[in-house]
């Protein structure tokens, strides 16, 4: 008895501390980014580089809104996630709907599709989204920025929610109908507040994704105008000289939003991830 009392309570403190590395890890760049956000370049480059800031001096804040125009830049980035996940949601919803409630070959073809896209490297598309988005004339445009993260990441969405339709009751889409409901009442009124935690958990991933995109946002924009807060960001950064005190405090305020977001819609994505996990 005593033996597994011993072995339990070593299986816990084990597990606590796996779980105290596992938060340092995550917590040690949060502390370095606003630590360095209020640190002066002096103070970035001489001193300790983990020591505290020797006053909460809001400069590099200053700066970061003067050099970035952040004013622009920011309500780009909210522009292109917002519509983008809005976007996202009325497609993907309806799409995963249809994929498993339909029963036919053209709608497994068409879940098949989508598990494909996923599975190829977004680096890989590189080249035929820009070629696409140039002939047509997207390129350097805001409808190009969102329609291009539309279609990056419509295949997670779809998957995503077409797993959580299992745990929607055909029932009460059948008493739906049998009470005269048209399909589309029957998705917004019956289906949809449903899927809110799917749907929130949707949001808050590609929301993440979308704001802090790089690599697709570079690709697309080149006018100064439609730039997003990440490609603005990079700026600061040269062979020559690098701003890293107002790059860090440009981090911080990108942050902000995003963080919101999440406590916001939290205890749906939860939800959402539970929901998935036992009945996916």
């Amino acid at each position: 008895m005593k033996a597994k009392f011993k072995a339990e309570t070593l299986g816990t403190l084990l597990t606590q501390l796996a779980v105290v590395i596992a938060s340092i890890f995550y917590i040690a760049p949060l502390y370095m980014i606003i630590n360095y956000a209020f640190k002066t370049k002096r103070e970035l480059y001489i001193g300790n580089p983990l020591a505290l800031p020797e006053s909460l001096s809001l400069e590099n804040f200053v700066k970061a809104f003067e050099k970035l125009k952040i004013g622009v830049t920011m309500s780009n980035t909210v522009l292109y996630t917002l519509s983008s996940v809005i976007l996202l949601a009325l497609v993907c919803g309806p799409a995963a709907w249809a994929i498993s409630r339909a029963k036919g070959a053209f709608f497994k073809f068409s879940y098949l599709y989508f598990i494909i896209g996923i599975l190829i490297p977004a680096q890989a598309l590189f080249l035929p989204i820009y070629v696409v988005g140039y002939r047509i004339g997207l390129v350097n445009t805001r409808i190009g920025i969102i329609l291009m993260f539309v279609a990056t990441n419509i295949s997670f969405g779809v998957f995503l929610l077409t797993s959580f339709m299992s745990t929607v009751p055909i029932e009460l889409e059948e008493s739906a109908r049998m009470d005269g409901c048209s399909v589309y009442g029957t998705y917004f009124r019956i289906v949809m507040p449903l899927l809110k935690p799917a749907l929130a958990t949707l949001i808050i991933m590609q929301s993440f994704q979308i704001w802090n995109d790089y690599l697709m946002s570079s690709l697309y924009v080149s006018k100064n105008d439609l730039k997003p807060l990440t490609v603005a960001i990079q700026s600061l950064f040269s062979a020559q000289s690098s701003d890293y005190s107002t790059a860090f405090a440009a981090i911080a305020i990108s942050a902000l939003p995003i963080v919101a977001l999440f406590v916001a819609l939290q205890k749906y994505f939860v939800k959402g991830m539970t929901v998935g996990a036992v009945k996916g």
